[in-house]
């Protein structure tokens, strides 16, 4: 059964962004969706994302960032990007809540947006849990630049979701972080996938390949609900 997606405009400061919400009869969880760097949140990586997740009784909320909502390829400072974030997160709770019951609110982005995601809880922001879509621990060839420090004080479940030939994120190093993290965080390794989990060989569209990692997403939601 599709769930139909409302489109939305959620205040960010003095600007608006824009934003869909879906909401699965009888969900369990809600999770808020930002987009990589590269991309919005209209990008078919992220609706077959959260189309496959209100499947299985996720209500979804993606959302833009101010720079991609004004026409800018620059991505958003992180102050600009965690205003956007919180307003986000609150956003999705308020729309929870008039349907009796917000449940656990979660926070999920893609590269970027799950980045931003992390530095807002670590500022404060609440979330009953964070997701990684290929986390950009440090830029391509340059693992010397490590992008971790804020993630050591996290202790909320963490999901890291990552392809096996992810330039952005050298194996073994991700591997330490996570482990130094605790056990609050679990790592799945995608086999072969790569900064967007395209898998050489295998021909899969963005929205195909954004609806596989759905199940594993909803699983550790449910586990750690």
């Amino acid at each position: 059964m599709t769930v139909s997606e409302s489109a939305l405009t959620i205040a960010v400061g003095d600007v608006g962004v824009s934003a869909a919400y879906a909401r699965p009869e009888h969900a369990f969880a809600t999770l808020v969706v930002a987009h990589g760097a590269g991309a919005g949140m209209e990008h078919p990586f992220l609706s077959g994302f959260t189309r496959a997740l209100n499947g299985d009784g996720v209500a979804t909320l993606r959302f833009n960032f101010p720079y991609r909502e004004a026409g800018r390829k620059f991505p958003d400072r992180p102050p600009a990007a965690i205003a956007a974030w919180r307003a986000a997160m609150h956003e999705a709770t308020r729309r929870g809540t008039e349907h009796g019951d917000a449940g656990p609110v979660w926070a999920a982005g893609k590269s970027f947006g799950g980045r931003m995601a992390s530095m807002a809880v670590a500022e404060g922001m609440d979330s009953a849990g964070l997701v990684y879509l290929g986390y950009p621990l440090h830029p391509p060839g340059k693992p010397e630049k490590l992008r971790d420090e804020h993630l050591y004080g996290l202790t909320l479940p963490m999901l890291f979701l990552q392809g096996t030939r992810d330039t952005f994120a050298t194996t073994d190093l991700l591997e330490g972080v996570v482990s130094r993290i605790g056990p609050s965080a679990v790592l799945d390794w995608i086999d072969g996938g790569d900064h967007s989990f395209a898998v050489a060989g295998k021909k899969r569209d963005a929205a195909e390949i954004g609806a596989s990692l759905a199940p594993k997403v909803a699983e550790f939601m449910r586990s750690r609900g």
